[in-house]
């Protein structure tokens, strides 16, 4: 697949952290696990500084589904469920996405995501370009990619997948589940700004009694929040949990809460680990995470007004 190329200059253009109104999709896995909630209801009440256009669901494949159909179908219906209870049913296009991964490099799987995302991408102005915000693995993105390479040069990807540059390994949900779709959205040169998991999104850990202070007041969605985080584990003495996808949306907020850098695109092996070329094309690696700000704003905007 020949992909069309950014110049250096472009490039970097697209990697600066926005400014002003971000106009984006979500792109999520939304019923694999509790964090994923938090994201869409955090993107979802950032209106001042987001404007969400359309939400995507993607495969997912572990105990919680049959097999990626079965979970990218789950994750759509939890879509739904949000925003009624959010009292946002019917305001945002919600689309299903991939019932596969990519058998191989070159073969998209074509979804109403995918569809979706080559449309509103190719009617992106150069000058603003569409934010492709991916918490889930990154099939229906790299699917797009290979319907319509072209797209490269409308969209900027942020996405949660892999570990830390440093990490032993990268077999993290997201990036592992499809390797063929990861590896597009690492080598095809599309704007990306990748935030790792372990190793920087781990610092994003709250407790229940976070949760039952912060957020179970908030309404019917509170109450939902607090009881999917109460239900996800038996003992919460001592306990925290993760909710690494918040940082994605938190990135677009204020982007000192998410430390980052201009890197070389990591190549990605079939054993999942990262290895490095300096040739290659640059993307914006974020390294660190400034936890309490970022939950601090997440709480703020689930308060009941």
């Amino acid at each position: 697949m020949k992909y069309p190329a950014l110049t250096q200059e472009q490039l970097l253009q697209r990697l600066a952290p926005p400014k002003g109104k971000v106009r984006m999709v979500l792109d999520t896995d939304t019923f694999n696990e509790i964090d994923d909630q938090f994201a869409v209801i955090y993107a979802l009440q950032s209106e001042d500084k987001l404007q969400v256009e359309a939400l995507y669901a993607a495969p997912f494949y572990n105990e919680l589904s049959s097999g990626p159909r079965d979970g990218m179908e789950k994750s759509y219906q939890e879509i739904l469920k949000i925003l009624e209870l959010m009292d946002r049913a019917g305001h945002y296009p919600v689309h299903r996405g991939s019932e596969d991964y990519l058998s191989d490099k070159d073969q998209p799987q074509e979804s109403e995501a995918a569809r979706d995302l080559v449309k509103r991408a190719m009617a992106a102005s150069d000058d603003d370009p569409l934010y492709v915000v991916a918490i889930g693995a990154i099939t229906n993105v790299a699917s797009a990619i290979l319907m319509e390479p072209k797209i490269i040069e409308k969209i900027v990807v942020v996405w949660l997948g892999g570990h830390a540059l440093h990490w032993p390994n990268t077999e993290e949900f997201n990036l592992r589940q499809d390797l063929h779709a990861s590896r597009i959205v690492l080598d095809s040169g599309v704007p990306l700004v990748l935030i790792p998991c372990m190793g920087v999104t781990s610092h994003l850990r709250t407790s229940l009694s976070e949760i039952r202070d912060y957020v179970k007041d908030a309404g019917e969605i509170g109450s939902y929040l607090y009881e999917t985080y109460l239900n996800c584990h038996k003992d919460h003495y001592g306990y925290t949990r993760v909710i690494w996808d918040i940082s994605t949306i938190a990135y677009l907020n204020n982007e000192a809460w998410t430390p980052s850098s201009i890197v070389p695109s990591p190549l990605l092996s079939e054993d999942f680990r990262w290895s490095f070329d300096s040739s290659r094309h640059f993307i914006r690696y974020v390294w660190n995470i400034h936890r309490d700000p970022i939950f601090q704003d997440v709480f703020r905007k689930l308060s009941p007004v």
